[in-house]
């Protein structure tokens, strides 16, 4: 199986992708030496799992959590919490290297001042995908979203505030960022199923960090 190596290139001017959506190409990559050993220790801390949404369906992407509040569904439904569900304690504080670049990215798509409280780490293997939904748990809107990319490409579904709204299908190779808030902030979005395309550096999965201003 070949190896798909993918440029190292950076690219200064954010790609607009709707008036407050961008693509940072390569925005990530200065940060990639810090990032990859902060998840293998973050997942030390709270392992990744398949988590169980509401309607009792078994997520195909696996999911942890770092900063003040984590992401996590089950029966009961989707919320915030202080408390790693599976080991009773806090989630893992999150990286100074995450939030730099979290920082970083939301001030070059226009949105300074941007503090996440929450990241969601996100492993996609061959055949993950995400549906299309909306980020919705957050208790305003004010903040944006910052999407990092890390490992095979994907196709991002980028819809509009109608899940009706046919998405624009988006590639995103390593190190690529998503932003997006103002008035696309509540747009749906998803990821097609991933297609087996190992990396040079984490082999056939992608990571996502998403972060989020979640209180």
């Amino acid at each position: 199986m070949t190896l798909e190596l993918f440029p190292l290139e950076h690219s200064d001017e954010p790609e607009a992708i709707g008036p407050g959506s961008f693509v940072l190409r390569g925005f990530a990559l200065p940060y990639v030496d810090e990032i990859l050993p902060a998840v293998a220790a973050l997942e030390r801390c709270s392992g990744f799992r398949n988590m169980i949404t509401p309607g009792g369906f078994t997520m195909s992407v696996a999911m942890t959590n770092c900063g003040q509040f984590g992401w996590t569904t089950d029966r009961r439904g989707y919320r915030y919490t202080q408390i790693d569900p599976d080991t009773g304690q806090p989630w893992p504080l999150m990286p100074i290297a995450f939030m730099r670049l979290a920082q970083a990215a939301a001030s070059a798509a226009g949105f300074a001042d941007f503090v996440a409280d929450a990241c969601l780490l996100n492993r996609y293997l061959p055949g993950s995908r995400l549906s299309l939904h909306q980020d919705k748990n957050e208790r305003d809107f004010a903040a944006p979203i910052v999407s990092v990319s890390l490992g095979m490409p994907a196709v991002f579904l980028f819809g509009g505030l109608d899940r009706t709204d046919k998405p624009a299908r988006i590639p995103l190779m390593h190190g690529d960022v998503v932003v997006w808030g103002g008035v696309d902030r509540l747009r749906y979005h998803g990821v097609m199923p991933l297609k087996e395309k190992p990396h040079s550096l984490l082999g056939s999965q992608r990571l996502n960090l998403t972060f989020r201003k979640a209180d």
